[in-house]
């Protein structure tokens, strides 16, 4: 193009532009002492961010702050657990009261020195303090997630309970009680069966049933299953009669005891109608 038609190429750059009324040479960037086209200084973020302050001084947060020792009740064997951090009395923001009603949380392992408590956590709470010391007292107790998982186990019985109670220094608690069953059905209905067998059969019916009276079976049972499992209420709740010996008197009599003796097989003799007619007299004059 430049070679075929000089003179309308000259002429296309020398044509002002329609929005300014400029050439396009004027519109062109200005040139640097060195020839190049210099850039936007607008533009340039880098360049027109200002230097003013530089970096912010850091602070250490500890150099405001002071530590304090935590001491445990006497019931525990270690007293000192461990330190707490609190900001300095400035005005009305006094170090000691924000240290009150803290909690703290730790294993009785390190309270005790005793690695095999180290499922019990027990909770002290900041009470007072006394120069850098926390005086803390008992807030809580809990056992460990592991050691509740490893408790329950197959073919057991989980029984838990609850109960609130207050203390002689008016202390209100509540206790949660968790307990464990094992179930043993099988040894322990054939211990039942054992002693019930033992027992009826060292014996006749007139014994066994003065061993009824007094629950003396059941008492048995509580106590020879106390290894397996402890049971409690056991009775012999029902007693059948399946097949009785052929009757005699004489067992009867037995059954019966002193009132057999007394009044069972004395001869009477049968008085004369005379006397019988002059009893009866007595009788109706005694009357």
């Amino acid at each position: 193009m430049k070679g075929e038609h000089p003179a309308l190429f000259v002429q296309l750059l020398l044509r002002p532009c329609k929005s300014t009324g400029l050439p396009p040479s004027a519109l062109a960037a200005p040139a640097s002492a060195d020839g190049r086209n210099s850039h936007a200084v607008g533009k340039n973020k880098s360049i027109s961010k200002s230097k003013k302050g530089g970096k912010k001084k850091t602070v250490d947060p500890f150099s405001k702050k002071d530590w304090y020792d935590i001491k445990a009740p006497s019931v525990f064997s270690v007293r000192n657990i461990g330190k707490t951090l609190v900001s300095r009395t400035q005005g009305t923001k006094i170090a000691s009261e924000g240290l009150k009603n803290r909690v703290f949380e730790a294993s009785l392992a390190d309270l005790q020195s005793d690695e095999d408590q180290a499922y019990m956590k027990i909770r002290l709470r900041a009470e007072d303090v006394q120069g850098r010391n926390v005086l803390t007292n008992f807030w809580g107790m809990s056992f460990t997630i592991d050691k509740l998982r490893s408790l329950v186990k197959k073919w057991q019985t989980l029984i838990e309970a609850h109960v609130d109670v207050k203390t002689a220094d008016n202390y209100m608690l509540r206790l949660f009680c968790i307990g464990f069953t094992k179930r043993r059905p099988n040894q322990i209905r054939r211990k039942m069966t054992e002693i019930m067998s033992n027992q009826a059969s060292s014996c006749d019916l007139k014994e066994l049933v003065s061993k009824f009276i007094p629950e003396v079976i059941g008492k048995e049972i509580e106590k020879a299953t106390s290894s397996i499992f402890p049971l409690q209420n056991v009775f012999i709740r029902k007693v059948k009669i399946l097949k009785a010996p052929k009757f005699d008197i004489g067992k009867l009599m037995e059954v019966h005891g002193d009132y057999a003796k007394d009044d069972v097989g004395v001869h009477i003799e049968r008085p004369a109608e005379g006397d019988l007619a002059m009893g009866g007299h007595e009788v109706a004059a005694s009357e």
